[in-house]
């Protein structure tokens, strides 16, 4: 995350009531599917992945059929580069007709805008298919790193950290963070994880501060000086340790996940992480990594979460906003953008809710040849609240950021 979010979270914003567009109520289905019909929607997603950008052109041209809303993919290589623009219109005045319709969010973003109430909603509870989410099994679905949804946000898919590594070059990789230091130690530069703020090298930090902390318990609440130093000692030796036996001494860090894939497919690495477990299959079936791959968790498990999509209080096409989120958690998006073939992306859905055809979706997926099985992921750990996530990087960034 860049400092725009955290930028949110300090700065009050009013937003005027009057401001606000008249719509249907979303329990009103029918009304807000007329309402939709002729609206584009843009849609600020992370575009860094062929496989996402593929499968939001396959929703954008559904919805686009069957409801006659227009969806746009506008590639996003930060969400907080989204929050931005949504903060520098309510600056500027522009509570209506509002440059972003929805937006792929969770954690620190979302907080910072249901902070500043920069978020249209409650809605996401009130759509038809919200029936089927699996609010019992997967708490993350309404607990958005520790924050309350609230209606406020639609989950549509799920992640949790795994490892994955070529059998063909290692063969027993290190079972958990400390084992991990250990391995490079003695395997130097072939180990690497993406720069933070990228999503995934900050997730990499919360793993290791949460196997690590002397009390992991305080990552649950908002961060303080106190506790913050407390927990984050070990870390920060941790990382002293790890740093020169990284890819390229750390001098240099990969910039996104699917840079990962590329240097493990040129042998540059040996050892790699994911916060998609099915990502390594799928880029076997794309032929990007070699079928020696194979994943796993670490002992103590892996940090997991929901991604979702969320409205901002000034988006120009609400209905057909709510439109497309109510499609993206349909059995049938759901199921195909499980497909590891496809995308890979966990479900949000609960198997007991859905019969017939849509339970059958699911059931004909075939696991990919390096995914696990859900025994094999185990439950997965909560994120911490997202104060941990800000301060987090912006003390990587001052420790170890200097050699971008």
């Amino acid at each position: 995350m860049t400092s725009l979010a955290a930028l949110a979270l300090a700065i009050p914003l009013a937003i005027p009531l009057a401001a606000q567009e008249v719509l249907p109520e979303p329990r009103d289905w029918q009304a807000v599917t007329e309402t939709a019909r002729g609206q584009t929607v843009y849609w600020h997603a992370w575009g860094g992945s062929n496989a996402t950008n593929d499968y939001i052109a396959w929703a954008g041209a559904q919805v686009a059929e069957r409801f006659g809303v227009t969806v746009e993919h506008v590639k996003l290589k930060d969400t907080a580069d989204a929050v931005s623009r949504i903060i520098a219109e309510k600056s500027a005045g522009k509570d209506v007709g509002g440059a972003v319709d929805l937006i792929w969010i969770n954690g620190e973003n979302f907080a910072a805008m249901k902070e500043q109430g920069l978020l249209f909603g409650p809605w996401a509870e009130e759509l038809p298919n919200w029936q089927f989410v699996d609010v019992e099994g997967k708490p993350a679905v309404t607990a958005d790193f520790t924050v309350s949804t609230e209606g406020l946000e639609a989950p549509w898919g799920m992640a949790q950290i795994i490892f994955y590594h070529d059998t063909a070059r290692l063969t027993a990789p290190p079972r958990s963070i400390k084992a991990l230091a250990d391995w490079a130690r003695t395997n130097p530069g072939r180990f690497a994880y993406p720069q933070p703020p990228d999503f995934l090298g900050s997730t990499f930090l919360k793993q290791a501060v949460m196997d690590l902390a002397p009390d992991p318990s305080v990552l649950t609440e908002p961060v303080n000086e106190d506790t913050y130093q407390t927990a984050t000692a070990p870390l920060w030796a941790y990382l002293d340790d790890l740093t020169p036996n990284l890819w390229r001494s750390g001098a240099a860090y990969p910039q996104s996940g699917p840079r990962l894939i590329q240097m493990m497919a040129d042998g540059e690495i040996d050892l790699a992480l994911s916060f998609n477990p099915n990502e390594p299959s799928n880029a076997i079936a794309n032929h990007e990594l070699p079928d020696t791959v194979r994943t796993y968790v670490l002992d103590g498990g892996t940090i997991g979460n929901a991604s979702f999509v969320a409205i901002p209080y000034n988006a120009n096409a609400k209905a057909g906003a709510m439109v497309l989120a109510n499609f993206l958690m349909s059995p049938e998006a759901q199921a195909r953008k499980q497909d590891p073939a496809v995308w890979g992306s966990g479900t949000v859905l609960a198997m007991d809710k859905l019969e017939g055809e849509d339970r059958a979706r699911f059931e004909a997926i075939e696991l990919g040849i390096a995914t696990l099985a859900p025994n094999e992921l185990g439950q997965a750990l909560p994120e911490p609240h997202p104060s941990w996530m800000v301060r987090l990087e912006q003390d990587w960034t001052a420790r170890y950021g200097v050699g971008q």
